[in-house]
C-alpha cells in the first residue's frame, strides 16, 4: 500500500469519527453550557435562603446564626445574651427604657448610592437579634425595583417584634434613608415604637483620640482584632449591585450579603464594649490612654468631675501621644481647681510649666495668677508673668507685668502693733 492509499484510509476513518461524535458534546462545553442555564443566575443557588411572598409581592429573604459558642475576635457570642436591659441608660441619658437584649434590633442597609434622598434605595437590609441560640441575622433583598415593596412590607412585620433600633451611623443615613422609602411606597415607617441607639457617637466618643478612622470596619480590625478578608469595600457596593440587575448573575452579590453579615455582627459585639465604658468606666476593659481620656470628657460635660478626674489620671499613667498629654495635663489642672485643690492644681501647672509645650503660657498665666491673689507672692508672680511672657506674648500679660511691677516697686511699711 502506497503513501497514498494510506492517507485516503486516514481520511476514511476520521470521517467515521467525526459523523459517530457530530451530536455530542465535551463535559466543558456541557458544563458551559450549564453555566449559562437560567437557574444558574438564581440567587437561591449561590445563596441559602427563599423567595418570600407577601400582599405587596415578592422578594427573597436569607437567615444565618452564628452560634453561642463561637466569637468575633475578642467579644464571644454567648456574652451578648448576658448584656443587662439597662446597657444604654448612660449612653443616652436613659432615653432608652430598660428592654432583654432579644429586643434589640441590629440594623444595616446596604444602598444604590451612599448620598442618599429620594432616588437611593436600600436594596439589601439586614436585622440582627440576640437570642439562646446566639445571634440571628435575616437579611431582606429585592432582586429588582419592583420587589421593594414587598421587602418594606416584610420588614415592617419583622421589626414589629422589637422595641429598641441599634445602629452605626443609622441616625443619619440608615433610618432617614428608610423612612424616605416607605414615604415613596405610601406606606408608614416603622420606626415610632423604637428607640434608636446609635453607635457611632459613643464610638466616637471613646475612639477618636486614639484612631484616625472610627468607621465600622476600622472598629472591628483596631478593637475586636477582625481582619476581614477579600471583604467588598463599602463604596463598591452600589456599582455590583448595577452590574447585577445589568448581566442577572447572582453570585455578583453574594459578597454583599457577607460584607452586611458581617457588619451588624461588629455592631452587635461592640455594644458589649461601647456602652460598657460610659455605664461603668472603673470596670470597662480601657486598656489605652486616649480611650479613657474620651470617657473623662464626656463624664465632665455631664458633670462627673470626680469620675472625669479618675480616669484622666489613669490615662496619663498608661501613656498618652505627647500633645494629647499635654491637653490632659491641663485639663486636670483645671478640674483640680474647680474641685477646690489648688495644691494639686499648682503641682500639675507647675510640672507644665517645666517644659516646652503648647499649655505651657498658659500654665505660667494661671500660677502668676495663683501666686499674686493666693499667696500674695508677688516676687513669685512677676517671675512667673515674665516667664509666660518669654513663651507668648499679649496684652493681658503685658498688663500683669506692669502692675505687679509698679507693686514691687512700692516700699512696703511696717505695721505699727
Amino acid at each position: 500500500m502506497d503513501l497514498q492509499d494510506q492517507l485516503q484510509q486516514l481520511r476514511r476513518r476520521i470521517a467515521r469519527i467525526d459523523r459517530k461524535y457530530a451530536g455530542a458534546t465535551t463535559p466543558l462545553q456541557s458544563a458551559a453550557q450549564d453555566w449559562r442555564l437560567p437557574e444558574r443566575y438564581s440567587i437561591e443557588h449561590w445563596l441559602s435562603g427563599q423567595e418570600v411572598e407577601t400582599p405587596q409581592g415578592r422578594h427573597f429573604e436569607t437567615e444565618r446564626i452564628w452560634e453561642r459558642h463561637r466569637r468575633h475576635g475578642s467579644i464571644g457570642i454567648s456574652d451578648l445574651n448576658d448584656l443587662p436591659p439597662d446597657l444604654f441608660d448612660e449612653l443616652t441619658g436613659c432615653a432608652v427604657d430598660p428592654v432583654a437584649p432579644h429586643h434589640w434590633a441590629f440594623l444595616d442597609t446596604e444602598t444604590t448610592g451612599l448620598a442618599g434622598g429620594s432616588g437611593t434605595y436600600a436594596f439589601l437590609i439586614g436585622v440582627g437579634r440576640i437570642t439562646a441560640k446566639g445571634f440571628h441575622l435575616r437579611q431582606f433583598f429585592m432582586r429588582d425595583y419592583d420587589e421593594e415593596a414587598s421587602l418594606l412590607f416584610a420588614l415592617e412585620r419583622y421589626l414589629s417584634e422589637f422595641s429598641v433600633l441599634v445602629t452605626y451611623n443609622g441616625r443619619a443615613y440608615d433610618q432617614p434613608l428608610l423612612e424616605t422609602r416607605y414615604r415613596m411606597s405610601r406606606r408608614k415607617a416603622p420606626f415610632d415604637h423604637m428607640r434608636h441607639v446609635d453607635l457611632l457617637y459613643g464610638a466616637r466618643r471613646l475612639w477618636k483620640l486614639q484612631f484616625e478612622s472610627c468607621r465600622l470596619v476600622d472598629l472591628e480590625n483596631q478593637v475586636l482584632g477582625v481582619e476581614r478578608e477579600g471583604d467588598l469595600p463599602g463604596e463598591m457596593i452600589p456599582y455590583v449591585y448595577f452590574e447585577y440587575l445589568r448581566h442577572r448573575e447572582a453570585f455578583r452579590v453574594a459578597p454583599i450579603f457577607h460584607h452586611n453579615a458581617i457588619d451588624i455582627l461588629t455592631l452587635a459585639c461592640l455594644c458589649a464594649i461601647v456602652p460598657w465604658a460610659f455605664r461603668s468606666p472603673a470596670e470597662a476593659r480601657l486598656r489605652h490612654g486616649p480611650e479613657m481620656v474620651g470617657i473623662g470628657r464626656w463624664l465632665r460635660k455631664c458633670g462627673r468631675m470626680e469620675d472625669a478626674l479618675l480616669l484622666f489620671r489613669r490615662a496619663v499613667d498608661a501613656g498618652l501621644p505627647g500633645d494629647l498629654l499635654f491637653r490632659t495635663l491641663w485639663e486636670v489642672a483645671q478640674l483640680e481647681r474647680k474641685l477646690g485643690r489648688m495644691d494639686a492644681s499648682v503641682a500639675v501647672l507647675t510640672e507644665l510649666s517645666a517644659c516646652r509645650n503648647p499649655f505651657r503660657a498658659a500654665a505660667l498665666e494661671d500660677l502668676a495668677k495663683y501666686y499674686e491673689h493666693r499667696e500674695r507672692n508677688y516676687t513669685m508672680a512677676l517671675e512667673m508673668t515674665r516667664a509666660a511672657l518669654a513663651c507668648e506674648d499679649s496684652s493681658p500679660l503685658r498688663r500683669r507685668e506692669q502692675r505687679l511691677a509698679r507693686r514691687l516697686a512700692i516700699p512696703r511699711t511696717r505695721r505699727l502693733l
